[in-house]
């Protein structure tokens, strides 16, 4: 690192080590907007609701791959350092990226066009098991005395850049092209987009260096030992993922879903959908590092009740009242709101749970309870939402799924600061 100019070298870093995050993000992004789309392509069973569903578990079976991606690349990071897992990380979901990007559609090749497609949708959820760990742990690792929370909001911030990214490049293609060419070929171009810029993206991430905490550590845990540590704490892996599951129910209920549900529940234009969520994400970025930041001073807990009970008590009747006054202006309104109770949660609970984990297994109980929540509650959350539609009739649902997740933040902000005086617990987050 450059000594002369630490701040100028902080943000240097945050910026490589969040790049991936950024690559994952936007892709997941691409398939929750674009999945009308790719579902006539790859799933054309001719109902509109099959071919949305074989879609979102398609986007759900990723999920499911990343517990097994925390076990493992997890322990293969806290065994050997957090750069190099890193960039393992980054070019496993690239591969991912490649094939969706690529694969010809159901008319080409038939069935083997939806299977490569779950090929690559579970590539890149093994390499998001650790992902997300691997960057928050990097990012409370290097971070300055005191602002630990601040630090650590990037890994969420980068997620938000690639939404407003993704939304934008959405935004010009709908104005480019035609309806006819989007439903062909047109819908593609973003996920080409994203194979661009994976070298440039290996280029940053190559020049991290370790983190100073790591280096010092004397006694490197090896695979077994990491996997006997998880099984030891598995009490705190379970709490923590309840605590994920406000965090990943709500991102993908105003990011993902957020084009689904504006295009065919509201029907409002894809426009109005974009711009919409790019708002949404711009709101989420503010609010992320601003909570984080505020964490360090007032501590976390206080953060995590307040906006979980939040979520509980106001998520259902938001959307009742969107969908009884369906319109741009009063989807904004909607959005933000939810966007404000997500970012400043999240803006607390990513440091919160890097603060939850022993340090010898840092990487991997992180990933391990963040992808558990992701695999069991978050992913799930367009097919959950979709589901709940068709099935009461009431399209305000999905509001009852994210006041679940809600209740979820509740419940396990309570036990794991039940468990603070206890010595592996929480010491130094409360």
């Amino acid at each position: 690192m450059i000594q002369d100019n630490p701040s100028r070298s902080k943000v240097a870093t945050v910026l490589r080590v969040t790049s991936g995050n950024f690559l994952e993000m936007f892709d997941f992004f691409l398939f929750g907007f674009y999945a009308t789309y790719i579902s006539k392509t790859f799933f054309p069973v001719g109902n509109e609701f099959a071919s949305l569903m074989l879609t979102f578990m398609t986007f759900g079976a990723g999920f499911l791959m990343r517990p097994l991606g925390a076990i493992f690349l997890g322990a293969y990071v806290d065994s050997i350092g957090r750069r190099k897992g890193l960039i393992v990380t980054l070019g496993i979901m690239a591969a991912g990226t490649i094939l969706i990007a690529f694969v010809p559609g159901y008319g080409t090749i038939g069935l083997l066009a939806p299977f490569l497609v779950l090929i690559g949708r579970l590539l890149q959820g093994f390499s998001a098991g650790v992902e997300l760990g691997g960057v928050s742990v990097y990012l409370a690792e290097m971070a300055t005395p005191g602002n630990k929370g601040f630090y650590v909001s990037w890994q969420s911030g980068s997620q938000q850049v690639a939404v407003m990214f993704a939304a934008v490049i959405g935004y010009a293609l709908n104005h480019a092209l035609l309806p006819a060419e989007m439903n062909d070929w047109g819908w593609r171009i973003p996920f080409f987009i994203g194979c661009a810029i994976v070298p440039f993206l290996f280029y940053i991430r190559r020049s991290l260096e370790e983190t100073e905490e790591f280096l010092k550590r004397k006694h490197r845990p090896s695979m077994r030992e990491v996997f006997g540590s998880l099984a030891h704490n598995w009490q705190i892996v379970l709490l923590g993922m309840l605590l994920v599951g406000m965090t990943t129910i709500s991102f993908y209920t105003i990011t993902v879903y957020t084009p689904t549900f504006g295009k065919s529940v509201l029907k409002l234009s894809d426009t109005d959908s974009l711009l919409v969520t790019f708002c949404t994400a711009l709101s989420n970025l503010f609010w992320l590092p601003v909570m984080g930041a505020l964490s360090d001073r007032v501590g976390r807990k206080p953060i995590l009740l307040l906006f979980s009970a939040l979520t509980l008590l106001t998520a259902y009747p938001v959307l009742v009242w969107l969908v009884g006054h369906a319109s741009f202006g009063n989807m904004l309104i909607a959005l933000l709101w939810l966007s404000f109770l997500y970012g400043s949660y999240n803006g607390a609970m990513v440091v919160a749970l890097t603060e939850v984990v022993p340090a010898s297994v840092r990487t991997a109980g992180f990933s391990l309870a963040y992808s558990l929540a992701t695999a069991l509650l978050g992913g799930f959350t367009p097919l959950v939402s979709t589901w709940l539609i068709e099935a009461t009739g009431n399209r305000a649902a999905p509001g009852l799924w994210m006041a679940f997740g809600g209740a979820c933040g509740v419940v396990a902000t309570l036990l794991i600061y039940r468990r603070a005086a206890q010595p592996a617990a929480l010491a130094s987050a409360a």
